[in-house]
């Protein structure tokens, strides 16, 4: 098969007039593959390489009927080609249509291409973070598995589905990072429960797993796109993992909020396909009382995934639901040694750039010889101390951190850790080196002048790369990072989503709905009065009383609608999935319009009447001070109850029918806009701009002219009432702009991120003036790690450690004397 392949291809090939090299620029297969290929050198032939190929080769249905003839087992039907000539995407990675039907149904063509886009952008995502993460620097640490403990996995017929009476062939018994992806393939369940210490390379080895799984050597068994989900904020008993997987996919990709033909979401609908493999890191973050809930909730479905965590915490979820994972097998992580220290360690500590000198070293020897005098005695094992040391730097997780203090910061000696008196166990040993991570890795450092000969150049690179890298305080770095480990303390649980929208939430909620009181409160009033000064027929001094008084009370029933949110839980506001295309064509986000326009009507109508109280109270107010009435004047108090109804008919229904009809300008996020919490914070910006561009015109229009009509209904119940269209325009003006830059400061994830983390954290001294910046340096540095939208602490390990000291200085730490980064 494979000489008759090759064989074909080439033909093919020359027929279309193609050398190997025109025919790899056009498919993006490699020409070492394509020559493998013709000779008959490759024994694995990846279908969706195939179909690259004959995509290049723009081949008909007959030729590709051929191929796929080739391709099929003698005892088997063909397997249909997919392509162009079949309205395919043909990428790489593609999951495999069913033989029957051979004509795909819209909805499956509608999967495919979204299996295909997201396997491309989760593949681009966690290469990249691989990079961030170092792990190829110098190359990758020697992280071994041996099989897991049996009393931790089901039974081996369980795990590879056989029927009683078969005899289940023997799991591979040991391996390492690269050939996890392997033995997982290996398993026809397709369930694998990855264990070890923590900081042993859990998460490393998942991020290498889903890689090899989207483009390693052999082709994807399951066809699923594995996607890696942060399972430590999963609560089983109140939400389903379907429904929390969905959320978790519209939360990172907000390109999947597009509707298919059927109407649920691309998120929703990969998922009940079947084309998410779930790769849930972390289980052993979950809160303590809740990982018996999600282990039986895992067990109760037949979801293939695959599972990290801490050994210790696995079994004890074990022992509480009495079974472990079902058809699940089990491999965990083994130390390294100090064989692997000594080929590590010596390799990071390079000679300086400048001078040759090793970091801390003297004179002019090789980077390794810093590390000399601790490996020695490493491998003698003679030495309390090293022993110590050598079950410290067994894991991953402390060789960074060692090799981040060590081998490159200049003038530390690691000499030091064999210290017993300094380091009498293990603990103070790895306190030590998270304690001394951030101060390193937040080290002054002077960028070197690049020599181009041209001076001008070099100083606007110069200027370019200190904006881009700034010299925070150490001192400073560390309590805001303290503060944001802090704020991860939920009750009696961690969270570990450092997610830039709910950032706003360390702070009191008293203090909350009193920045939101005020802030509207200041938006309306400007409102009024530009408003008012420009075109109502009113003195200055009646315009600036007007003012004074309407927006206070509009504060106030901002403030107080954004409390009763905010006590039910929905004070936090979760950035838009979507973004507003104000002409041309949107992709829209569903096929059922009357219930988007439903919800969105419904969402926001109390937030509408409660204004429209609010200003029917500022104008009885206004009508007490100027015609020196009682406010308990029964007239004025009828006036009042009527205008509470009649304005907060206009408004709810003005404000209902402005936003539900926004839902038609919008359109998902493209699947690049949003890759990370930068570019989704950027993104959400865009939108609230230009939500604020369509709201103050529109919601204007919609409260003068349905007020008018509101007060027509009206009239025949309550009596004689008057609404003038100047006098609508002038109310729709005043509620149009200042509702408008109300809701947009106070009740979406931007506007929040604005007044609390960019205004009153810097204010308190709890985040530097420009946290978006500091944050996306932490993560530069190596501090913080990037997952999806959010951010998340490098460990663990590192973020409980930062919180803890937080919560130990935080009495007498003085927050004046932050007054930002210096450059």
């Amino acid at each position: 098969m494979t000489d008759r392949l090759g064989i074909l291809v080439r033909r093919l090939r020359t027929q279309a007039g193609l050398t190997q090299e025109q025919m790899a620029e056009r498919s993006g297969v490699s020409v070492r593959t394509i020559r493998r290929l013709e000779t008959g050198k490759a024994a694995d032939h990846r279908l969706g390489t195939v179909n690259l190929l004959a995509d290049a080769l723009d081949l008909g249905a007959e030729d590709r009927q051929q191929l796929a003839a080739v391709l099929a087992p003698a005892n088997t039907s063909p397997i249909p080609l997919q392509g162009k000539a079949n309205g395919d995407s043909g990428r790489p990675f593609e999951p495999e249509p069913e033989p029957e039907p051979e004509v795909a149904s819209e909805v499956d063509r509608v999967l495919a291409g979204a299996a295909v886009e997201l396997a491309r952008e989760v593949r681009r995502r966690w290469q990249k973070e691989e990079e961030q993460r170092r792990v190829h620097d110098p190359f990758p640490l020697p992280v071994r598995w041996n099989r897991a403990p049996a009393r931790l996995t089901d039974h081996a017929e369980n795990i590879q589905r056989l029927p009683p009476g078969v005899r289940p062939e023997p799991m591979e018994p040991a391996g390492d990072l690269r050939s996890v992806a392997e033995a997982y393939r290996g398993i026809p369940s397709g369930r694998l429960v990855i264990l070890g210490r923590a900081g042993s390379g859990k998460s490393i080895m998942a991020i290498r797993l889903v890689l090899d799984l989207l483009g390693g050597s052999g082709p994807d068994r399951s066809r699923r796109v594995p996607v890696i989900f942060g399972v430590g904020a999963w609560d089983a008993t109140a939400v389903a993992l379907r429904d929390w997987l969905v959320d978790l996919l519209l939360r990172d990709y907000p390109h999947l909020a597009r509707r298919t033909p059927g109407g649920s979401t691309l998120a929703a609908a990969l998922v009940d396909a079947g084309l998410i493999l779930p790769v849930l890191d972390g289980f052993d973050e979950i809160a303590e009382g809740l990982r018996q809930d999600a282990l039986e909730a895992l067990n109760a479905t037949s979801l293939p995934l695959v599972l990290t965590s801490r050994a210790g915490e696995y079994a004890e979820a074990v022992g509480a639901a009495r079974a472990p994972l079902v058809w699940a097998a089990g491999i965990e992580l083994a130390g390294l040694t100090p064989d692997d220290l000594a080929a590590y360690l010596s390799r990071t500590a390079r000679p300086a750039a400048r001078d040759g000198r090793a970091p801390g070293g003297e004179g002019g020897e090789g980077g390794g010889a810093l590390w000399d005098l601790v490996l020695e005695v490493l491998r003698s094992g003679k030495d309390p101390a090293g022993g110590r040391l050598a079950e410290v730097l067994s894991t991953p997780l402390m060789i960074a951190l060692a090799r981040t203090m060590y081998s490159e910061a200049p003038g530390r000696d690691p000499a030091e850790l064999l210290d017993a008196v300094r380091f009498p166990t293990a603990s103070s040993l790895e306190d030590h080196l998270l304690a001394g991570f951030v101060p390193t890795v937040y080290r002054p450092r002077v960028a070197e002048r690049a020599a181009t000969g041209d001076p001008d150049r070099d100083r606007r690179q110069d200027r370019r790369d200190r904006d881009r890298r700034r010299n925070w305080d150490p001192d400073r770095a560390g309590h805001w990072l303290g503060h944001l480990a802090h704020h991860l303390v939920r009750l009696d649980r961690d969270r570990h989503d450092l997610a830039w929208w709910q950032i706003g939430e360390s702070l009191p909620r008293s203090t909350r709905v009193l920045t939101v009181a005020l802030v509207s409160a200041l938006c309306v009033t400007v409102s009024d009065w530009a408003v008012v000064l420009l075109v109502a027929p009113i003195t200055p001094g009646e315009a600036l009383v007007q003012g004074a008084v309407v927006g206070p009370v509009g504060g106030l029933a901002f403030g107080c609608f954004y409390a009763g949110m905010a006590a039910f839980g929905g004070g936090s506001f979760a950035p838009s999935q979507v973004r507003l295309r104000l002409r041309g064509r949107t992709d829209g986000i569903g096929r059922r319009p009357v219930r988007t326009f439903t919800d969105r009507f419904a969402a926001v109508v109390p937030g509408g009447f409660v204004t429209g109280i609010g200003c029917a109270c500022a104008f009885a107010l206004q009508r007490a001070l100027y015609e020196g009435r009682s406010l308990t004047d029964p007239a004025l108090v009828e006036a009042l109850l009527i205008n509470m109804l009649v304005l907060g008919l206009i408004f709810s229904s003005a404000a209902g029918l402005v936003f539900g009809l926004l839902a038609a300008l919008e359109t998902p996020l493209d699947v690049g806009s949003a890759a990370t919490p930068a570019g989704l914070l950027s993104a959400n910006r865009a939108t609230v701009y230009r939500q604020v561009l369509v709201i103050v015109p529109v919601l204007t229009l919609a409260i003068a002219l349905g007020g008018g009509l509101v007060v027509r209904l009206l009239a025949g119940v309550l009596g004689p009432l008057s609404w003038k269209l100047p006098e609508g325009l002038v109310i729709g003006a005043v509620g149009g702009l200042g509702g408008g830059l109300s809701y947009a400061l106070c009740f979406t994830a931007w506007g929040q991120w604005l007044i609390f983390c960019r205004l009153l954290l810097p204010l308190t001294g709890k985040l530097p003036w420009s946290p978006e910046d500091f944050l996306d340096d932490a993560y530069r540095r190596g501090v913080l790690r990037r997952s999806g939208a959010v951010y998340q602490f490098r460990h663990v390990r590192l973020q409980h450690h930062l919180g803890h000291t937080y919560r130990r200085r935080r009495g007498n730490y003085t927050p004046a004397t932050f007054a930002g980064p210096s450059r």
